[in-house]
């Protein structure tokens, strides 16, 4: 990030920070962070693009010859789909422990905000589909249903929570995904697997580009 004009002239002058200009240009730069997808990496997000255009492949590539459509996907597609989970709650919780070392203040607290209000949506989103299969909904409904509308819910949820913080591309991403989720609702319950997958790749690449170039941009004005 490009210095502060004032920080600069007072460090050249041989000046001492105050402690409360420290504090706010600390909370500044952390939340240019959090708008520009940091602590997440372009790799990250590159993993997640390619593991759900494969994990939504392989659930369309299961049911796709179903008729009439039942819903059950395979003990592969099923088993991919866990490892990719796993491993991008890991890689996920590791990168952003890793940059929040050492933050702390109101950035850190709407931080704290925000990732709760988005894991009550994940939970809500797919806690939903436990009632709807004890409660007998037909395989073309219980098969739709996981495929687009949780994505949805987040999606909405997400997008709202990241305009009400300030955190712009994070609610603009957010907005993108319900909208995939809603084109997938649409295709049938086969074809919106295929549909939410090549739609989220589509999205993760997008930021996967935007926060290299950010990054880059960064590194450049230092």
């Amino acid at each position: 990030m490009s210095p502060n004009p004032d920080t600069t002239t007072a460090g050249d002058n041989g000046g001492n920070f105050d402690p409360q200009q420290a504090a706010a240009l600390l909370d500044q730069a952390t939340l240019k962070a959090r708008r520009t997808f940091t602590p997440l990496t372009p790799l990250l997000f590159t993993f997640r693009a390619v593991g759900l255009l494969v994990v939504f492949g392989g659930f369309w590539l299961s049911v796709r010859a179903q008729h009439p459509y039942t819903g059950h996907l395979s003990s592969a597609a099923i088993a991919v789909a866990v490892v990719f989970v796993f491993v991008n709650i890991v890689w996920t919780i590791m990168a952003i422990a890793l940059a929040s070392t050492g933050v702390s203040g109101p950035a850190q607290r709407k931080w704290g905000a925000w990732t709760a209000i988005m894991a009550v949506a994940w939970i809500v989103g797919y806690a939903v589909a436990a009632p709807l299969y004890h409660a007998g909904a037909s395989h073309p409904v219980w098969g739709l249903y996981p495929a687009s509308a949780p994505l949805l819910i987040i999606g909405l949820v997400g997008a709202t929570a990241g305009a009400a913080f300030r955190y712009w591309p994070l609610a603009t991403v957010l907005l993108a995904i319900a909208v995939v989720a809603a084109a997938a609702g649409l295709g049938g319950p086969a074809n919106s697997w295929l549909i939410t997958g090549i739609g989220l790749c589509v999205v993760y690449l997008g930021i996967a580009t935007f926060t290299a170039l950010t990054q880059r941009r960064s590194v450049v004005r230092l």
